[in-house]
């Protein structure tokens, strides 16, 4: 079987696109812990707890898209590579998780 360029490319779009993800969740988490501290002047109680418990979820998207672009260089477990493409769809970086999308299906017979 001929490797080509099509997983390869797909995971490193996918590890780019889950990377970001990760930071922006990190931050928004940073977000909340100082919207807490600053409940009093917004007025909304529990507002630090809401937009840190927001930050879970792209941060969960993200390691998943991360793990999946490694199975994706692998060229191993084609599903697991497929669900970390699709997890790197969240966000504005949407692209990058088009374009894995794609190449993970068109590298399909390349995984094991």
């Amino acid at each position: 079987m001929e490797k080509t360029w099509k997983p390869t490319t797909a995971g490193i779009l996918s590890i780019i696109a889950g990377a970001i993800a990760v930071i922006f969740g990190i931050l928004l988490a940073a977000l909340g812990a100082l919207a807490g501290g600053l409940a009093w002047l917004t007025g909304i109680p529990g507002i630090g707890g809401l937009v840190a418990g927001m930050a879970a979820i792209p941060i969960i998207l993200g390691i998943v898209a991360i793990v999946g672009g490694i199975y994706a260089l692998k060229r191993e477990v084609w599903g697991l590579a497929l669900a970390g493409a699709i997890c790197a769809l969240s966000g504005p970086w949407f692209i990058l998780g088009i374009l894995a999308i794609i190449f993970v299906a068109m590298g399909k017979n390349e995984f094991k």
